[in-house]
């Protein structure tokens, strides 16, 4: 897939790169600034403590972009990454200790920093809407074989014989360039319930299955995505019907609902969207028309006050038409008899 990039800044990163950053919504501090922490660095940094030590714990929860949670704590040494937090594609992938900020080492501190505590991001990601990725980290030694292999001593810490660079820089590769957190949707089915085949529309109330396979790209192969939060929205301009979509054998999911009493133009609506994965978006378009004539229901349990109320004034009038009919007054008496 075309438009990922991973990118390895410095405290002197080039014009260009700022440029990248600022497209994808990131901003690097200003030219010279490092990421500074005089609590957690590496012990082999004595003097102005910009080799710093970032926890694990700092890192986003998000297997698909960090891999599985380590122990080791990882070493960065360039400067910081500010994101726009308002915009919902940016991910923080590793932030800096509370401790941290970002500054020219060599110049006293004379002005408030621009990153400071857990807003300074080491190393920030973007997934766009057409699921293309970037990686931006503001420290190119993060990614060499001397962070990769160098023991970690934090001060006044634990000692690791290894950081986790290597680690975390494998897993952040693979999945900016789709090698993980890939899903794909595919063989979506819908038909009335009994039926197999998809009807040239449906009609109202009627009884729906809907299925999709959901696969997940592992180790180049695509095996079975499993998740518990799979929606499906039945939606003609608003959402009519909102259900979860229920796991089945293999890769398929499916679901099954009454369609709502309102005839038009609807669609199956699958959307997806999840830290660290693609998004999965899928529509299928389909009719819904009202009831025949044929199809109502002859009598309506709600009416039969009403049917009763014309059959006793069809009843009524028929004994009122005999009697009256049949009646004959008696002649009357004359006086002589």
């Amino acid at each position: 897939m075309l438009g990922n990039l991973l990118v390895a800044g410095s405290a002197n990163s080039a014009d260009v790169l700022r440029e990248i950053a600022s497209e994808v919504g990131f901003e690097l501090d200003e030219e010279g600034a490092s990421v500074i922490d005089h609590l957690n660095y590496d012990v082999k940094d004595e003097g102005q403590h910009t080799l710093v030590v970032a926890e694990p714990e700092n890192l986003v929860k998000a297997v698909p972009i960090v891999g599985k949670p380590g122990t080791a704590p990882l070493l960065y040494q360039g400067t910081g990454i500010l994101t726009d937090r308002e915009n919902p594609l940016v991910i923080e992938v590793l932030t800096a200790s509370s401790s941290a900020y970002s500054y020219n080492p060599d110049s006293h501190v004379t002005e408030f920093p621009h990153a400071v505590g857990k807003s300074t991001v080491l190393i920030a990601a973007l997934q766009a809407r057409n699921n293309a990725r970037v990686v931006f980290s503001g420290s190119l030694d993060f990614f060499s074989d001397k962070f990769f292999t160098s023991a970690v001593h934090k001060a006044g810490g634990r000692q690791f014989l290894k950081s986790g660079n290597e680690a975390l820089a494998t897993a952040l590769s693979k999945w900016v360039f789709h090698e993980t957190g890939v899903l794909r949707a595919g063989n979506v089915k819908h038909h009335k319930k009994g039926e197999t085949q998809p009807p040239s529309e449906y009609t109202v109330t009627d009884q729906v299955v809907y299925s999709v396979e959901l696969e997940e790209l592992i180790a180049d192969q695509w095996e079975p995505f499993t998740a518990s939060d799979v929606q499906l929205e039945f939606v003609r301009i608003d959402p009519f019907v909102r259900t979860a979509l229920k796991p089945g054998p293999g890769s398929m999911y499916s679901t099954e609902f009454k369609v709502p009493d309102v005839y038009g133009v609807f669609q199956f609506k699958l959307e997806y969207q999840r830290l660290g994965y693609t998004r999965i978006y899928s529509t299928t378009q389909v009719s819904v028309r009202p009831l025949l004539h044929t199809q109502y229901e002859r009598f309506i349990p709600s009416a039969f006050p009403y049917y009763a109320s014309a059959f006793s004034m069809m009843v009524s009038c028929f004994i009122f038409s005999f009697v009256f009919i049949h009646f004959k007054e008696e002649p009357a008496k004359s006086k002589a008899e």
